[in-house]
């Protein structure tokens, strides 16, 4: 052992351990003086690359590391002066343009007296382990943010956001035109000329160069990198260069590439189960690292991950096509034109497919406007809305008054619910609760009122000709297909000449149209203003509203009838009623210009009406006759006793009244009051002269 400076024993196994270190130790090591200069530094050491060791010694550590981005010269002062180790301190660098990160542990170096001598550095390279995490890091981010709509355009331009910068520099998406709009993708290869939209695009650069802007429509020229990983639904990672052989294939990108100064392109298709929905398309630019094998893996991933949402975004698309044709047919084209109502049908962002409206003529020159909204989504619900409907219009046949036809339309839908729910545990509708709300209203033009009924939160706007706006109080019953023998309740509201009522499916609109009443009430003149422009205000008005959705809307605007198209006398309660109520009739009937086989029949059904009432009905009685669409005659009694058709007998004298108005008259019922009843026929009318 020979004696150190400071008079103690130098340990040559020490100086042997340190010297293979420095000489074998795959990690970086450094000693550095108190002056923070090189004083010895191994082949390990990131600044050795390709330097000797002789031109670093003496050199200042600001210098030697100029690669690091982080100020490693503060890093170590701030060791030097605390004594507090810098431990696994993570650092970026750029090495022959390439971006690195080592982790870095620096220890401050005392002698025995405890004079500082330095600092000893000890370098790792975790570039591998830090892109990894990166990768990791663009990975969940996808995961979490691509997918969250099904819209595929919105997709493609969820995965770009994701992408860019910490993953490319530029990213686009282009998917199947066919797909997009919920068609099946074809299978790879991809058919030539096969067209693709540009759903997404986005870059570093403001503006950045593209071939083709987001939403062209175009097809892909062969061969590129492109088609052929749309042929075998493969990456490709390409070197770009002003010099490849498919740039003339396809000018337009090539032109974009150079523009953009790319040096890395990395192709990924767009595939599920063996068939072509897209393909990614992912450019590095400047300084950024060329793709490598683990990039491409990654990319691989992530196009997974974004085919699985496009596809589901298509099957969404597809079924909603359906659910939309179902209920286009089986909702009604048009509102029927009735003499004291002007309607418009209006669907808002495309009515949901669960969503329906109806206009419907009553007897009496009455018109019922029905608007409802059923659970669930796509062609289920659709479905169910066509049930309801068609229960809807059977139960109008009986003249009910809305409350009672309110109830029955709730025991139907639960006769619905109980079938679905009695269907195999398999089927997953048996798994959706049937519920749907319903609003429905009688119109009636000769007492200028509006009865009502809802399941449910759905009530109608009205807005009065002196442009107040009224929603009204009505019993919200519960929603058709809950609980069982609910009760409904009516309202009944006046709605004067001219005034506008609007019924939706989206109680959330309906509440918005009553605070942006604007569309409805601004001058000119909304009382006369063409209903379909009423309704493009309404649209223009509500523009992006908050949380209004799909809806479908009736927009009503109520008329007077005609004061001369109709005629009422009251009878008294005994045998001569029948021949006063002949004559009245005839000679009405010829003040409008109806004579021959129809004034015949006409009087014939009032003889017949007038004899029951004054038989078995109980007085007052009163005889109404509307020129509307059809004729109507009425009597009415405070009895409530409903008369029956019977078939008399060959001998029996009485019992044909019934029997013969059902005859002569197109329709005939009866309607309940409070006051008692009206018995009503209808007759088609001759076409004019």
């Amino acid at each position: 052992m020979a004696d150190g400076a400071a008079g103690r024993p130098v340990d040559e196994t020490a100086v042997s351990m340190l010297d293979a270190l420095f000489d074998q130790a795959p990690i970086g090591l450094h000693l550095l003086d108190a002056d923070l200069r090189v004083v010895r530094v191994n082949t390990a050491t990131p600044a050795m690359r390709g330097v000797p060791e002789d031109e670093l010694a003496g050199r200042p550590a600001r210098e030697v590391y100029a690669m690091v981005d982080t100020d490693v010269e503060a890093l170590l002062r701030e060791v030097l002066d605390t004594g507090v180790p810098l431990v696994r301190h993570r650092v970026p660098a750029r090495l022959d343009g390439v971006r690195h990160h080592y982790e870095v542990t620096a220890l401050r170096l005392r002698n025995p007296h405890q004079r500082v001598l330095g600092v000893a550095l000890a370098v790792v390279d975790v570039t591998d382990s830090e892109r990894s995490r990166d990768r990791a890091r663009v990975l969940d981010t996808v995961r979490v943010r691509v997918g969250r709509t099904l819209d595929p355009t919105v997709t493609g331009e969820e995965l770009v956001a994701s992408l860019v910068p910490d993953f490319a520099d530029v990213a686009i998406v282009e998917v199947v035109d066919a797909v997009i709009r919920g068609d099946d993708p074809p299978l790879a290869p991809l058919p030539p000329g096969t067209p693709l939209m540009r759903t997404a695009f986005r870059g570093t650069r403001t503006p950045s160069p593209q071939a083709h802007p987001v939403g062209d429509v175009c097809t892909l020229p062969a061969p590129t990198p492109f088609t052929q990983a749309l042929a075998d639904l493969h990456p490709r990672t390409v070197a770009l260069d002003g010099t490849a052989p498919w740039y003339s294939v396809d000018p337009a990108r090539a032109e974009a590439i150079r523009s953009s100064k790319a040096h890395s392109l990395l192709v990924v298709p767009l595939a599920l189960r063996d068939a072509a929905l897209g393909v990614v398309s992912l450019y590095r630019t400047g300084q950024s690292p060329a793709f490598d094998a683990g990039d491409q893996e990654l990319a691989m991933e992530l196009a997974a991950h974004t085919a699985l949402c496009i596809d589901n975004a298509r099957r969404y698309t597809r079924e909603h096509t359906v659910a939309a044709t179902v209920q286009r047919q089986l909702l009604p084209r048009r509102p029927e034109t009735h003499t004291s109502l002007e309607a418009a049908y209006l669907t808002l962002t495309g009515a949901d497919p669960g969503a329906w409206y109806d206009t419907i003529a009553l007897s009496s020159a009455r018109t019922a406007l029905v608007v409802g909204n059923v659970s669930g989504r796509a062609l289920n619900a659709a479905a169910t809305m066509g049930q309801l409907r068609t229960a809807v219009r059977s139960l109008t046949a009986f003249d009910l008054p809305p409350d009672e036809l309110m109830a029955r339309l709730h025991a139907t839908a639960g006769q619905l619910a109980a079938e679905r729910a009695s269907l195999p545990v398999g089927d997953p509708l048996r798994r959706e609760a049937l519920t749907a709300d319903c609003v429905y209203a009688v119109h009636d033009p000769l007492s200028t009122t509006c009865t009502l009924a809802a399941a449910g939160a759905l009530v109608p706007l009205v807005v009065r000709p002196d442009a107040t706006v009224l929603l009204p109080r009505t019993p919200a019953g519960p929603r058709l297909g809950t609980a069982p023998d609910a009760p409904f309740a009516a309202t009944e509201i006046e709605v004067p000449e001219g005034s506008v009522l609007v019924f939706t499916s989206d109680p959330l609109l309906t509440s918005y149209l009553s605070d942006v009443s604007g569309p409805l009430t601004s001058a000119p003149h909304f009382r006369d203003r063409p209903l379909q422009d009423l309704c493009d205000a309404l649209v223009y008005a509500l523009g992006a509203g908050p949380g209004i959705g799909a809806a479908a809307v009736i927009v009503a605007r109520t008329r007077a009838f005609p004061a001369d198209r109709r005629a009422a006398w009251r009878l008294d309660a005994s045998p001569s009623a029948v021949a006063v109520a002949r004559r009245r009739t005839r000679e009405q009937l010829a003040a409008w210009g109806l004579k021959g086989e129809t004034a015949d029949d006409t009087q014939l059904i009032v003889s017949e009406l007038v004899t029951n009432a004054v038989r078995y009905g109980t007085p007052p009685i009163e005889l109404r006759l509307i020129h509307d669409r059809t004729l109507t005659c009425e009597v009415r009694d405070a009895g409530s006793a409903s008369p029956r058709l019977r078939h008399a007998g060959v001998v029996e004298e009485g019992g044909r009244g019934l029997f013969i108005t059902a005859q002569l008259a197109q329709a005939w019922g009866t309607r309940y009051t409070a006051s008692g009843k009206t018995i009503w026929t209808e007759q088609t009318l001759p076409p004019a002269d």
